[in-house]
């Protein structure tokens, strides 16, 4: 018999948990959900009584159940050998590279759901977004310490999904104490990660292989990087060779880091400029400061729920329109989409809309470029949010 109390599906309800998807959704439920201590781990059966897999348990969320694992036995002890494997997986693809800063558990893509960890240097950045993880957080913070050894963990849990959960953010130190701002290193770039006040959790990890294609892409290029954040790309095309880079962002915070980033990695100021002002005012104005023959857009998601869709449509067609318009023949275009609700199929089919209404015709180079260390899980494919596309503008 199992420690943990025991919830029964429905009929018919097993199929994705038999297929090893990690969401139970409400309606899926036959037992009464309050008979069940919110937050608790629980055993789920199906309705013949099969065992199926332990999860956590939200009542008040929509997917009320995150599995944490499909073995008998103890559920911690599953979920400590997943967190093993993670970590080694990430010392297997980092241990040789010149690069200190990378995610180490990717949520569902390392069949852990609700947790999140990047690592810079040696410390390590925890988000927790779901309720059943805010209840494990002291065992999380315990095994992580105990199997990385960082210095210290600091929490940045802070997303919207928390409110799905009816979680409020947290953000400080969970073990240890560090400094606010940590330097690291990206293939031998130098990055500066400030925990307070930053998005993510500091640096967008997941678009590591993007920024080192822009960086082979660039000599002799003049660059414009819209959305820019604390200026990744542009560093990466700066130091890869091209001749100018302008960045981009409405966060004005973001872009003095930005210029910090060029300073510590030796690139002249006169090759870099930012430009605190909406993307898409500063693609409209006419003329634009330098003549750009690569234009990078990494937006943020413009679709974070279904009902986002066509308002969404409308807007990464317009910002790619304007984009190409801009670039001259023989112009690169990176373009990106971070919108989960947004799939690889229809973000090219918006993509084709924005080159029929510039008028320009355009050719597929490469596609995005997946970082190593976001898996993502073959059973719980809806991890797969990030997707590019590399123009060639003729």
């Amino acid at each position: 018999m199992s420690d943990y109390p025991s919830i029964t599906l429905k009929p018919g309800r097993d199929v994705h948990l038999k297929n090893r998807h990690h969401a139970i959704y409400q309606h899926a439920i036959a037992t009464p959900l309050n008979a069940v201590k919110n937050g608790s781990i629980v055993e789920v059966r199906s309705h013949e009584g099969q065992f199926l897999c332990y999860a956590t348990l939200n009542v008040r969320a929509f997917i009320c159940g995150r599995v944490i694992s499909f073995e008998e036995g103890d559920p911690l002890q599953s979920m400590r050998r997943a967190i093993k494997r993670a970590v080694e997986m990430r010392q297997s693809f980092f241990s040789g590279e010149d690069t200190t800063g990378f995610r180490l558990i990717n949520a569902e893509g390392d069949n852990i759901p609700g947790l999140i960890v990047d690592q810079y240097a040696d410390i390590l950045v925890v988000q927790i977004t779901t309720l059943g993880m805010e209840r494990l957080k002291d065992w999380i913070g315990d095994t992580l310490m105990e199997l990385v050894q960082p210095k210290a963990i600091y929490e940045k849990s802070i997303g919207a999904s928390r409110k799905k959960e009816s979680l409020e953010p947290r953000e400080g130190w969970l073990r240890g104490e560090g400094d606010a701002v940590i330097p690291i290193k990206e293939r031998g770039l130098k990055y500066l990660i400030k925990l307070e006040g930053s998005q993510k959790t500091g640096l967008f990890l997941d678009q590591r292989e993007m920024r080192s294609l822009v960086r082979q892409l660039s000599p002799g290029r003049t660059v414009l990087d819209c959305c820019s954040y604390v200026g990744g790309f542009s560093l990466s095309a700066l130091a890869g060779g091209a001749v100018h880079a302008d960045a981009v962002d409405y966060d004005a915070d973001a872009l003095e880091r930005a210029k910090e980033h060029m300073s510590i990695n030796a690139i002249p100021e006169q090759q870099f400029n930012t430009y605190a002002q909406d993307v898409f005012d500063f693609l409209r104005q006419k003329p634009m400061p330098n003549a750009y023959d690569f234009i990078i857009l990494d937006p943020p998601a413009f679709a974070k729920r279904s009902s986002d869709i066509d308002q969404a449509k409308g807007a990464y067609t317009d910002l790619n329109r304007m984009a190409l318009q801009a670039l001259p023949p023989g112009g690169l275009l990176l373009t990106c989409s971070c919108s989960y609700q947004v799939d690889a199929e229809l973000f090219q089919t918006i993509v084709f809309h924005a080159a029929r209404q510039a008028n320009r015709n355009v050719r597929i180079l490469q596609r995005h470029r997946h970082a190593f260390d976001h898996p993502i899980n073959l059973f719980h494919p809806e991890v797969d949010y990030l997707k590019s596309l590399l123009l060639w503008v003729e």
